[in-house]
């Protein structure tokens, strides 16, 4: 798109800049009181109507004006204020406001002394800067406004537009009806509807495009962005009630988020995934691979929680997908339910409750037990047993543990050689492993029938790592004296299902709707930490923390260009790379690679200026699964 062709008209508040300046400027100059806000929200409501096309413009100013007492000072004030209020896409696109500043025009019904300070950072002449003028006293009180500046009227965007005579195509792009105006008078080619800080819906149905921020404004006009992609065009689907903080993390963003409290099923996955960039789940939505290939967008995972055994994680690493969970997050939140629930069993609180609200009074201390000096058997040392163990060493518990990866004692925690050894000492067996397919029925009648008698029982990893028609005749039996479960083979997808179970209705058994992480803290914690995670992925090309990518930590890239190359691990690719980096005279500024027995991750830095010719040649190079520029 040639220089020149395109004249770029754009308003001012709540467009170039994050809100109304107007209104600033009568906050700034009230005096703090009980009044002030009742003053404050009749101001906005009259700038409100006049936005949204329901008062003319004359009226809407004058009656403005009429309430501001302000002076040159406050205007100052303001200045101030509104150069950190600089909208964010616009602020980032400050080279494109540099390059076009000779046809980029600031036509607003805002004030010169105002707008003029503020554009001029960004290389827009104030020539180029058309609204009106206040009027002032000696004492430099603001007194009015000229009232022959055709923008203090009616229609007077159009006027002025007309005056200008500008030649080429106008592009106007603008938040408020005043803006749309200029395409319905004919004057203006095109209306975008910037929405990045207020919709206003009656705008935006006029629009010949509604633009969520400069970058999409740019990014369809073929023109120089900051930013690689527009990061409205980058669509998250959250499911199962994910944290809020998830979702503010991921709108600050600028990404288009869509949230579902309930899990989908692999039919229903497959249709709805087709144009996700980005899926957050919890423990109950299968990611397999017909839904992975189903996802043409996919660019990352995010498992709200710590297993991925719900994942393939092996196919998406295959497709360039990466995968991030949350592996402490929610840790603490389990270790202390486990205890509770531990203690609760041993006194058996859950049965005399139940009684009590029957109206029956048993007050007994028979089969009543106090944890300390008990054995404790943790099964799976990982990140939640090895917390455990501390916790319940504190609270006077003997620990043993057994994990099939060798792991060292924390404490005075003993290992054990073998599952049954740990079973055949223990008063309290917990289980906290991954949920892979191998540990299916991992206790069962084999391992129940080993337990010392009268033992507790805990499951608060993965539903079919117990057999459950083991563990209710063993409980019937009183070989188990009680249980706690917190999830199952089969869970119900939303709190709309019905929960049926085995379980149900058995003396001294706990059961609780998969909680075992489902704490505020937690759900907080997670909700920061993946979307964190991911959004890092998307901007630099990051992998730490990634559960099926090869870890790599990336330096911040400046004045460079980074282009990531996924590729299956065969040799000869990073040769392949640099060979046609070579053959196009590109220096290299950094480059990184790491590898695992699947792909290959290089992350290559160079210079901004190249041909286009060698993007298609490494997208080319043989056994490339995805490639991504980042700038």
């Amino acid at each position: 798109m040639e220089k020149n062709k395109i004249k770029f008209i754009i308003d001012f508040d709540s467009t170039f800049i994050k809100l109304e300046a107007l209104d600033e400027l009568f906050n700034i100059s009230l005096s703090s009181g009980s009044s002030k806000k009742n003053a404050l929200k009749e101001f906005e409501d009259i700038t409100s109507k006049s936005m949204n096309g329901k008062l003319s413009f004359s009226e809407s100013l004058s009656s403005r004006m009429k309430l501001i007492k302000a002076d040159r000072t406050h205007i100052e004030k303001l200045i101030k204020l509104l150069s950190r209020k600089i909208s964010a896409s616009v602020f980032r696109n400050k080279l494109f406001f540099k390059k076009y500043s000779e046809d980029i025009f600031i036509i607003s019904g805002g004030f010169r002394e105002i707008i003029v300070p503020v554009v001029s950072k960004f290389g827009i002449p104030a020539k180029n800067v058309f609204a009106n003028t206040f009027t002032f006293d000696k004492a430099g009180n603001i007194t009015g406004f000229d009232i022959s500046n055709p923008l203090s009227k009616d229609n007077g965007k159009i006027e002025q537009l007309k005056k200008l005579g500008l030649t080429g195509e106008l592009y106007v792009i603008g938040d408020g009806y005043t803006d749309y105006e200029l395409k319905e008078a004919g004057i203006a080619h095109k209306f975008f509807a910037f929405t990045e800080n207020v919709e206003r819906e009656i705008v935006s149905s006029k629009a010949d495009h509604i633009t969520p921020n400069l970058d999409e404004f740019l990014y369809l006009n073929n023109l120089p962005m900051s930013i690689s992609y527009p990061k409205n065009r980058i669509k998250v689907l959250l499911l199962e009630n994910i944290h809020p903080d998830a979702v503010s993390i991921f709108k600050d963003e600028g990404y288009q988020i869509e949230t579902v409290s309930k899990s989908f099923d692999e039919k229903e996955l497959c249709k709805r995934i087709k144009d996700v960039s980005i899926i957050g789940i919890r423990s109950k939505t299968h990611i397999s691979r017909e839904v992975l290939d189903n996802a043409n967008r996919l660019i990352a995972i995010g498992a709200f929680c710590i297993g991925t055994n719900q994942i393939d994680l092996g196919t998406a690493l295959g497709k360039g997908i990466a995968v991030f969970n949350a592996p402490f997050s929610n840790t603490r939140s389990v270790v202390e339910l486990a205890l509770a629930e531990i203690i609760i069993l041993m006194r058996k609180i859950f049965d005399k409750s139940n009684q009590l609200h029957n109206g029956v009074w048993d007050k007994s201390a028979s089969g009543s037990y106090e944890i300390r000096g008990k054995k404790i058997g943790i099964i799976g040392y990982g990140k939640i047993g090895s917390q455990l163990s501390v916790l319940a060493e504190d609270l006077g518990m003997d620990v043993y543990y057994y994990d099939v990866i060798d792991k060292l004692a924390l404490g005075n925690a003993t290992k054990c050689n073998t599952l049954y050894e740990l079973l055949k000492k223990c008063d309290v067996v917990t289980l906290h492993v991954d949920g892979k397919k191998s540990n299916t029925d991992i206790i069962g009648e084999k391992e129940f029938k080993s337990m010392k008698e009268g033992a507790v029982f805990l499951n608060l990893s993965r539903g079919h790592v117990v057999n459950i028609e083991s563990l209710v005749r063993y409980l019937k039996n009183g070989k188990i004296s009680g249980a706690s479960i917190d999830v199952y083979p089969y869970e119900p997808s939303g709190n709309d299902e019905q929960f049926v179970s085995m379980l149900q209705n058995i003396p001294n058994v706990i059961l609780t709707p998969h909680i075992g992480g489902s704490t505020e803290e937690a759900q907080k914690n997670i909700g920061n930490f993946v979307p964190s995670k991911i959004i890092e992925f998307i901007n630099t090309g990051n992998t730490f923390y990634s559960v099926n990518f090869p870890e790599i930590q990336l330096p911040q890239f400046q004045n460079a260009h980074r282009l990531i190359h996924i590729h299956e691990n065969v040799p000869g690719i990073l040769a392949q790379i640099n060979n046609i980096l070579a053959s196009h005279n590109i220096n290299i500024i950094g480059q990184y690679l790491k590898t695992n027995e699947q792909v290959g991750y290089v992350i290559t830095d160079i210079k901004k200026k190249y041909s286009q010719n060698v993007i298609h040649d490494l997208k080319k190079i043989p056994h490339t699964i995805k490639f991504r520029i980042l700038y």
